[in-house]
């Protein structure tokens, strides 16, 4: 029922952005929370999924946690910090690594009676396989679109879509 329930918000923000005049616009990425929300999926992608920084993980998604993807199901926070410590962090002489196409990037401010409380952040992503000595290997794609909330003065990551992946270069 809960993931029926997002599924209708994700669609229902999704309607609104694209029927109401001015709520398509995106920030700019000269905004401070477009610079704020890069630097959020930087920092946290380099700490959580490239470094394997566990701890760091856990204290940067919410309770609530939702990971759709869309060759593995639906994970929630316990099962999402499960799958990132196997199938992740698992092998670190063969390492998944995660990197942004930043010129992909958009984000879509959430307001409640005008006070920010999250964010909508979507583009495209790359991964590679690492090995010591070696140059990272491109393995494939997809989009992603990350709800992020901000609680108490901090961006925590509470849902995710992870989709549209593939191994065929651009």
């Amino acid at each position: 029922m809960k993931n029926t329930r997002f599924l209708f918000q994700i669609f229902t923000v999704l309607i609104f952005r694209f029927s109401i005049p001015g709520a398509e616009a995106q920030v700019a990425s000269d905004n401070e929370l477009y610079k704020t929300l890069k630097i959020q999926d930087s920092t946290f992608f380099e700490r959580a999924f490239n470094r394997c920084d566990i701890e760091y993980l856990k204290s940067s998604i919410t309770d609530n946690l939702r990971f759709y993807h869309d060759q593995s199901g639906i994970t929630n926070k316990q099962g999402f910090l499960e799958s990132t410590a196997k199938n992740i962090c698992g092998d670190l002489i063969r390492k998944p690594i995660r990197k942004v196409r930043t010129s992909t990037l958009e984000v879509y401010p959430l307001y409640n009676n005008g006070v920010l409380y999250g964010a909508i952040q979507s583009g495209y992503h790359d991964f590679y396989l690492r090995e010591e000595g070696k140059e990272d290997l491109w393995t494939s794609k997809g989009l992603f679109t990350h709800v992020w909330l901000l609680e108490d003065g901090h961006w925590k990551l509470d849902n995710v879509l992870s989709f549209q992946h593939s191994s065929q270069k651009d």
